[in-house]
């Protein structure tokens, strides 16, 4: 039987409605919408050429049957693969940014955004200054670095070249292409050699950092998500150990590096007790992002 009614909704109703479907569904969120009334927002508000936020203020505009039918589509295409919703609709938000979203690089998501936006990064953004996003994904951290810091140089790099693909369409999309470099290769190994010409007052990363257990215990939803972005190994630890490692060639004297570790504080704070970290404050509490200074890891 079709889900959807066949009346005339207004975005509002429509909203609720699909709310209600996918709340009936058993599902998880956490890839650009925490529940099910902000991910009903996110598919109605597509149908209407609008953004989540924007859609805000026209709930009471009116829905097509042909709109509402999709929306319904959509929710049922959600609920029957267990995909995250930015998978689908081939786009996601991130700090109001739109960028091109699919099954070549994690859906983007990060902590370190909020603080890219919020002005927190900015002693270690010199005007003229150089910034690296490591473990770029598909480009969304350092498309925010750009756009809020235009007089900055951003490269970003990663493993994976499919993501590579999306990180160069959503360069595309922001007309970003001359301020923001891509290379490809295994953390370190996607750079040139450093010298004092190319060294960073900035690296952000969020890099894979899930343990073993944690990934073991994923919902459908983060399964469908490249393994390679998620798996940080038995503690979760493996990359960022050499991401550590290798920072200090790569980072002016006043620079620093920060990481997100999401859930992996205990297993941080085991592996390195030793550095000095600053526990940058986000909406998830103090214990997801650090920064490390430069002359701290010297």
């Amino acid at each position: 039987m079709d889900p959807a009614p066949q009346q005339s909704l207004t975005l509002d109703q429509c909203i609720d409605q699909i709310a209600r479907r996918l709340e009936e569904a058993d599902l998880h969120y956490g890839h650009g919408a925490i529940d099910a009334q902000s991910e009903a927002l996110w598919i109605t508000s597509k149908q209407l050429d609008h953004s989540p936020t924007d859609a805000l203020d026209h709930l009471e505009q009116l829905m097509s049957a042909e709109q509402i039918a999709k929306a319904f589509e959509i929710t049922e295409t959600r609920i029957s693969t267990r995909k995250p919703l930015a998978y689908i609709l081939g786009e996601a938000w991130l700090m109001g940014v739109p960028f091109f979203s699919s099954e070549q690089s994690i859906v983007p998501r990060s902590w370190i955004a909020e603080l890219i936006v919020d002005g927190s990064l900015e002693p270690w953004l010199p005007a003229d200054g150089k910034a690296l996003d490591l473990c770029t994904g598909n480009g969304s951290l350092a498309i925010l670095l750009a756009l809020t810091c235009p007089d900055i140089h951003v490269s970003a790099c990663d493993i994976s070249l499919p993501a590579l693909a999306v990180a160069s369409r959503n360069l595309d999309r922001h007309s970003l292409t001359s301020q923001v470099e891509l290379f490809e290769g295994d953390l370190w190994d996607a750079l040139p050699e450093p010298h004092e010409d190319n060294l960073f007052d900035l690296i952000i990363c969020n890099p894979p950092y899930v343990n073993a257990n944690s990934m073991n215990a994923l919902p459908a939803e983060y399964h469908a998500e490249p393994a390679l972005a998620l798996a940080g190994g038995d503690d979760g630890m493996d990359l960022i150990r050499k991401i550590i490692a290798g920072a200090p060639d790569y980072l002016s004297e006043r620079g620093a590096i920060l990481i997100e570790i999401g859930n992996e504080y205990e297993h941080f704070k085991n592996a390195f007790p030793q550095i000095p970290v600053i526990w940058m404050e986000v909406s998830a509490g103090d214990e997801q992002v650090l920064l490390i200074q430069a002359e701290d890891l010297r």
